[in-house]
């Protein structure tokens, strides 16, 4: 038996692997010791195994090549539940389940096909054999067709991948709705082997709801307490970014379809000012509006496990986290031009955090 150089690689990684498993181990040194030119007699003693072992696998190797070393399929135990079964099982898994229930369970499924016998667990097994997942439930967007869809969302991603001359870019959204809570009693910190620890019940303070402005090139944030998500507000705030972005510059905002963006009164506003060039994300599209990153961050770091004895004291948290951002402030990393995502010879990630 000759062995070809890459033939002989595998065999002897095989033999030298951790992973591999005894049985594979002890066919790869059956099939070495052979073609080292060994007998059969010598090969089975060093290896441990019966002549007839070494035959075989030797066999099989020179009529099969390195397949001959794996195991033949096998039958197995003859099933105890046919294809109509399991028909009725998939059947009954992929639709409504019967009032008043919102969702399958293996139990209930086992109650719906009970003349067969079948158990719960087994229900279980043959749905995992056939990747279905009753339980599960993914959300989804009907999103109504749009055939400008990609034309908008290249020209935001435009304006984040190139800066026209003499302008700044920035994004514009609000935060509704954050909610004041405080917990009923104080938390334990963190131990050795034991996570930080938080009362379950909270005390409501009520909410508060912030207007965010984001310089998308460097990366600076304003934030400012929203009362009310009117027109008559927002309007307001583009006034004093008006009143503080320098004269010489285009204001090219970000926006979403919000009504206090698109209102009569707003879009008066902007006729009148028109160094303020508004562009909007298309509908159900706010992962396109950078602000959005920012409400990430103060998510994460600010709101999820934060404690809050007041509106102020959130207010205030948000406020000094904002600042605080600003002082290591760096532009978010975009990289997606608005194109399908299915026409990108090189897909990328949409944006990262600053590094």
């Amino acid at each position: 038996m000759i062995l070809g150089l890459e033939v002989q690689r595998v065999l002897e990684a095989r033999v030298r692997a951790h992973t591999a498993s005894q049985r594979e181990v002890r066919r790869a040194r059956i099939v070495l010791l052979v073609a080292a030119g060994l007998g059969t007699r010598e090969v089975a003693w060093r290896v441990g195994v019966a002549e007839t072992t070494v035959v075989r696998w030797r066999d099989r190797f020179l009529a099969e090549g390195l397949d001959g070393l794996e195991d033949r399929p096998r039958s197995g135990r003859p099933r105890t539940f046919g294809p109509q079964v399991r028909l009725r099982i998939v059947a009954a898994a992929t639709s409504e389940p019967p009032y008043p229930y919102d969702g399958w369970s293996h139990r209930l499924i086992a109650q719906q096909v009970a003349d067969t016998g079948i158990s719960p667990s087994q229900v279980g097994r043959i749905l995992a054999s056939l990747e279905i997942k009753p339980h599960r439930v993914r959300g989804w967007l009907t999103r109504p067709e749009d055939p400008e869809f990609f034309t908008k969302a290249a020209e935001v991603c435009a304006l984040y991948l190139n800066r026209p001359p003499g302008s700044i870019v920035v994004s514009i959204d609000e935060k509704t709705a954050m909610a004041a809570r405080s917990r009923k009693h104080p938390e334990q910190p963190a131990a050795a082997g034991r996570p930080r620890l938080r009362e379950f019940e909270y005390v409501r303070h009520g909410t508060v709801s912030i207007t965010a402005a984001l310089d998308v090139h460097t990366g600076q944030v304003v934030v400012e307490e929203l009362p009310r998500g009117d027109s008559a507000h927002f309007i307001a705030f583009l006034t004093r970014l008006d009143r503080t972005i320098p004269r010489e510059l285009t204001v090219h905002l970000v926006l979403d379809n919000g009504s206090a963006h698109v209102s009569k009164a707003t879009r008066t506003w902007l006729a009148a000012h028109a160094r303020f060039v508004p562009h909007y994300t298309p509908k159900h599209a706010s992962w396109l509006n950078q602000v959005e990153l920012f409400f990430s961050l103060l998510g994460r770091r600010v709101l999820r496990h934060g404690d809050f004895s007041s509106r102020q004291d959130l207010l205030d948290k948000v406020c000094a986290f904002t600042l605080a951002h600003n002082e290591t402030a760096r532009p978010f990393r975009w990289h997606y031009d608005g194109r399908p995502r299915q026409t990108d010879p090189a897909p990328a990630p949409a944006a990262k955090e600053p590094a």
